[in-house]
């Protein structure tokens, strides 16, 4: 819906963009900008260029784009929680849920549920959130429930003293254990991805095979640096890419002697066959070990299932 005023007479010979900051005070100087130069902003029905002068008794029209905004607003959305107390909240984060709100995700995150069920969260930053998984990676993931443990936490991120188990099912075979310590950083031509880069971060990754499934393999891994995407590109890497990956196995390869009906199933995975299952962490007196384990999620039992019938 359009917006008209005129320009009054104090305000006559000023420029185009400095005077509609001051006539639609309910738009950032910097959005009507945006939207003179994209034709929303018309002079006495005319287009004009943030430079124009405007004289008195000028009409202004603007055609504003509401832009939806980013909302740390509690929703109620489902999740399980594997244990809580004053200090954590254990959650098993199922996949397709996007961590918190951000660019291209506004709200119906992990963060907006976490502020419903607990609302004291809201004086932590992030709502307590202190490491993260993908969207579509499942599993077991800490919360943050006070100031004092969060900064533990993440103190014990710092010096690696976090030790984080994932379960993947891949394509390709292997054989016994191996160590991945390749250096990661954004892909020079896809800005939105991850690659081994010989200036990127250090990226260590420990792979041991748990089962061998004609073709495919069920793997343990163990990390420890959190880098975004370490385990799909270490992988993928390595001829294993993660089933279901659509960025680091867009061409879902299938290994060789796959019956029909086995090929339909890999290529409709929804989502990349990997789970957070188990996390270890020092206590705040650092005289216990805890470890919590998320069980593996019923699309990827089903798959493993299916796997072993080839």
């Amino acid at each position: 819906m359009s917006i008209t005023k005129i320009v009054e007479e104090n305000n006559s010979k000023s420029r185009l963009d400095k005077i509609a900051a001051e006539m639609f005070i309910e738009f950032s100087r910097t959005q009507l900008k945006k939207w003179i130069l994209e034709g929303r902003v018309l002079v006495n029905n005319e287009l004009a260029k943030p430079k124009d002068m405007v004289f008195y008794q000028d009409e202004i029209t603007i055609d504003p784009v509401r832009e939806k905004k980013v909302s740390w607003e509690p929703q109620e959305i489902s999740f399980e929680i594997l244990d809580d107390n004053k200090d954590f909240i254990i959650v098993n984060k199922p996949s397709g849920l996007v961590m918190h709100p951000g660019s291209g995700c506004y709200d119906g995150t992990l963060a907006n549920a976490l502020l419903f069920k607990y609302p004291e969260l809201k004086h932590l930053p992030r709502s307590g959130i202190v490491h993260r998984l993908d969207k579509d990676t499942s599993g077991v993931l800490v919360v943050a429930r006070s100031e004092e443990f969060r900064n533990h936490f993440i103190n014990m991120m710092q010096s690696r003293e976090i030790i984080k188990k994932y379960l993947a099912i891949s394509s390709g075979s292997t054989l016994g254990s191996f160590e991945i310590n390749e250096p990661l950083g954004r892909d020079k031509k896809n800005r939105t991805k991850i690659a081994i880069r010989d200036d990127g971060k250090e990226a260590l990754t420990f792979v041991k095979l748990l089962e061998n499934l004609g073709g495919y393999s069920l793997l343990d891994i163990l990390i420890k640096t959190g880098r975004t995407h370490q385990i799909r590109v270490h992988l993928a890497s390595k001829k294993l890419p993660i089933i279901g990956d659509g960025t680091y196995n867009p061409r879902k390869i299938i290994s060789k002697d796959t019956s029909v009906e086995l090929v339909e199933v890999i290529r409709n995975f929804p989502r990349q066959a990997l789970h957070a299952h188990q996390i270890s962490f020092f206590s705040k007196n650092k005289e216990d070990i805890i470890t919590y384990e998320a069980p593996v999620p019923e699309d990827m039992e089903n798959l493993i299932e299916n796997l072993k019938k080839l």
